[in-house]
């Protein structure tokens, strides 16, 4: 019998056929009532200075690091070594040769230009991007560690282990994620490193407390998530694995746990892909993660069209990745 009468008919090609042409004119359609309503503004397109906001060359000056006399320059193809002699040390420096600014016999002093050389640089929106990816990340793997243990808590029998997981998932829930984050760092951060300072002990960064913050309020809706999970799962399952003999947490582990796993992994990304949205946060922290210096990149460029779209298009790629990597694990896991 059909779960879903009328639903799943067998199509007909043409069905699919109109409707995937539907889909496709409506798609064409919007793309390009966008492209009318971008040329309608009064507005200066520069698509062609983003990728410069990723990786960009920098002219970088070789400086000398000692006080002495160029004592010899030798000249090999494009590049050129100088060698600076001082009192008691001599340094070398390999730059190219149409940018060499010293001669044989010159007295040079610490600091002073040598010359200088091309190097590429990573752009501020490749480097907010890798702070996210890295906040996201550890975040993630946090909140399911705290999420799978409190939503354990949260069916235990132990009346102890309940209420704590209860005032705790009650407690995060209730409360904005943002309040949350100006705690960790403004309270809790400014006590634990006073206190580390006080034992000559080095700061904690301010990332970590955003990355803390984001996992404590990811894990208490996981653990709900998980708590329902086992729950679904048949009381019979766990009465059968210990009637094999099996103690409780090994029947959790190996029959409860994977078949709880499978039925929550779709919640379970629709809640880590919020979190890595949510981590756009982290900037009223000053943690430079990719909405923050993006910011800053508008506010220097005047470029916002773009950089918000570029933005957008960054976070739904890091997203939709996520999604993907699940979709591959529930196949995997059926």
């Amino acid at each position: 019998m059909s779960l879903y009468p009328g639903l799943d008919a067998p199509r007909t090609k043409a069905y699919k056929t109109i409707w995937t042409g539907i889909f496709f004119v409506a798609l064409i359609l919007g793309m390009a009532g966008l492209y009318v309503a971008t040329k309608s503004v009064d507005y200066v397109w520069r698509w062609y200075q983003v990728p410069d906001y990723f990786v960009y060359q920098e002219e970088v000056e070789t400086l000398s690091e000692i006080d002495g006399l160029v004592d010899r320059i030798e000249t090999q193809g494009t590049a050129t070594h100088v060698t600076v002699r001082g009192e008691g040390e001599t340094e070398t420096y390999t730059l190219p040769t149409e940018s060499l600014l010293a001669a044989e016999g010159d007295y040079i002093y610490a600091g002073d230009p040598l010359g200088s050389q091309k190097k590429w640089q990573t752009g501020l929106l490749l480097y907010g991007l890798w702070i996210t990816l890295k906040a996201s990340f550890y975040a993630i793997i946090l909140a399911l560690i705290i999420g799978i243990v409190t939503g354990l808590m949260r069916i235990s029998d132990n009346p102890a282990l309940k209420w704590s997981a209860i005032t705790y998932i009650e407690l995060v829930r209730g409360s904005p994620l943002l309040v949350q984050l100006m705690i960790w760092y403004f309270v809790i951060g400014t006590l634990i490193n006073r206190i580390l300072m006080d034992l000559g002990i080095s700061k904690i960064p301010t990332l970590w407390f955003g990355i803390l913050s984001l996992a404590i309020f990811t894990g208490a809706y996981t653990a709900e998530i998980v708590r329902a999970g086992i729950q679904s799962v048949q009381v019979g399952q766990m009465e059968a694995a210990r009637s094999l003999g099996m103690s409780y947490f090994e029947a959790m582990r190996k029959v409860i746990m994977p078949q709880a796993i499978n039925r929550i992994l779709p919640a379970l990304a629709g809640q880590f892909i919020s979190l890595i949205k949510d981590s756009s946060l982290l900037g009223v922290i000053s943690v430079r993660e990719l909405t923050k210096v993006t910011r800053e990149v508008v506010t220097s460029s005047l470029q916002p069209f773009e950089l918000w779209i570029v933005c957008a298009a960054l976070y739904l790629v890091l997203t939709f990745g996520f999604s993907l990597l699940v979709q591959k694990l529930e196949t995997r896991a059926v």
